[in-house]
């Protein structure tokens, strides 16, 4: 497995931030680092595998990464990210308690990805360009300067997160969003999903295609079979049982659906030709 330093990375021995675009993020075989990441995902799509758990990610994602996590990036479609990266909660010179505003483990559950509004993510964006416009310099104040800069990130993606209403809707798309990771495998009536999220059903359409690029039902599409194929990998459910257990009511749909996504089909997957040639 790849292994990224943060020699490689960091400008100064002593940074303790750095930023790395990726404009846009090709698909990117398992690594970890000896250092920490935050992942802001600007636009575009993809599926994140997070210690092994795929995820669907798009314009709004936010994912924290540690120094032991294992993750790649896989079927994106121009999907551009900026990656914050720093060396661990306890490296900074001049800030202390910086664990508490980063997602907390508890009971074994890790909550790594996040979503924020698009107001919130032109937020994001003004406070990392001002991080970059730092100069490299080892001063106290410039290193004072950017670790202010990355608290203020952390403050501004953790009350986007944990904003408790739905105000507006970027944040009820977010939720929506959130929601379809959960209940994928259920029958969705777009028409009731919308209102369950006080959305017109023109609002719900016209927003994920923008934040996603699918249509709505392609990308519920897309969350199913991205399930199904990590089930293909990790289970020994027949390919039938784990159409039906992600949502599909048709294996011969599901295996045309997952050949025409991915280029190959559930038994390829099974069989393991797909790794074979990566």
């Amino acid at each position: 497995m790849t292994v990224l330093h943060c020699v490689d990375f960091f400008p100064s021995g002593i940074s303790s931030v750095a930023i790395e675009p990726r404009l846009p993020q090709p698909e990117f075989p398992e690594h970890h680092h000896d250092f920490h990441e935050i992942v802001i995902v600007e636009h575009g799509t993809g599926i994140h595998v997070f210690n092994g758990q795929p995820y669907t990610i798009s314009g709004g994602t936010v994912c924290f990464v540690r120094d032991h996590d294992r993750h790649l990036y896989e079927h994106t479609d121009n999907l551009c990210l900026t990656n914050v990266l720093y060396r661990s909660p306890d490296a900074f010179q001049f800030l202390a308690g910086l664990h508490r505003l980063l997602p907390q483990e508890q009971d074994g559950v890790y909550p790594s990805h996040w979503r924020v509004n698009q107001s919130a993510l032109q937020q994001v964006r003004q406070i990392v360009a001002l991080m970059e416009k730092q100069d490299e310099d080892s001063d106290a104040h410039t290193l004072a300067n950017r670790e202010i800069l990355f608290m203020q990130l952390l403050i501004q993606l953790r009350k986007s997160s944990l904003a408790a209403e739905a105000t507006n809707n970027d944040a009820r798309l977010n939720q929506l969003i959130a929601w379809l990771d959960d209940h994928f495998a259920e029958e969705v009536c777009w028409e009731g999903v919308a209102e369950r999220f006080s959305l017109s059903l023109r609002t719900l359409h016209r927003q994920l295609k923008q934040h996603t690029g699918l249509t709505p039902q392609r990308y519920l599409n897309r969350v199913r079979l991205t399930k199904a194929r990590h089930l293909l990998r990790h289970s020994d459910e027949s390919v039938t049982d784990i159409a039906f257990r992600c949502g599909f009511g048709d294996s011969n749909h599901f295996s045309t659906l997952f050949r025409r996504e991915f280029n190959w089909s559930p038994r390829d997957i099974r069989q393991g030709r797909d790794a074979s040639l990566q």
